[in-house]
C-alpha cells in the first residue's frame, strides 16, 4: 500500500477519485483495503481543512438561522433574552448577548455554544 501526503489540488482530485471507489462497497476494517481507505479519508479530511475550511457563523447569524429553520418570530425568544425590546435589540446587532442569553439560547434551541460566543461580524 503506498500512500504519499496530499500536497496540490491534483493530489487531492486523485485522492478523492481512489476513495470515490470504495463508497460502493466499503471495505472491512482492520484490512490491507480497510487501512487504506481510512487513511485516505484522514488525508483529505487534513486537506479539506486547510483549504476548505469553513468559518463558523456569527451569533446573530446563527439565531436567524435556527428561528428560520424552527418557524420562530422573535416573540418566540422573549423566554431566552428578554423582553421583546431587548431581543430586537440583539437581532438588530444593537446590543450584545449575555452570557445568561447564550446560555438559555444553547438550551432552549440547541444553537452551539461555539456559534453563540463568536465574535458577531
Amino acid at each position: 500500500m503506498y500512500i504519499k501526503p496530499i500536497r496540490t489540488e491534483a493530489d487531492y482530485e486523485a485522492a478523492l477519485q481512489e476513495t470515490s471507489r470504495y463508497f460502493d462497497q466499503q471495505p472491512e476494517p482492520d484490512t490491507e483495503a480497510g487501512d487504506h481507505f481510512e487513511v485516505l479519508l484522514m488525508l483529505i479530511e487534513a486537506y479539506e481543512a486547510k483549504h476548505y475550511s469553513i468559518a463558523s457563523p456569527d451569533p446573530i447569524a446563527a439565531i436567524q438561522f435556527r428561528m428560520e429553520q424552527a418557524g420562530l418570530t422573535a416573540k418566540d425568544l422573549e423566554p431566552m433574552i428578554g423582553r421583546s425590546n431587548r431581543v430586537y435589540e440583539i437581532l438588530n446587532r444593537k446590543r450584545p448577548l449575555t452570557l445568561a442569553m447564550i446560555r438559555r439560547l444553547h438550551a432552549g434551541l440547541g444553537i452551539p455554544a461555539e456559534s453563540l460566543i463568536a465574535e458577531p461580524s
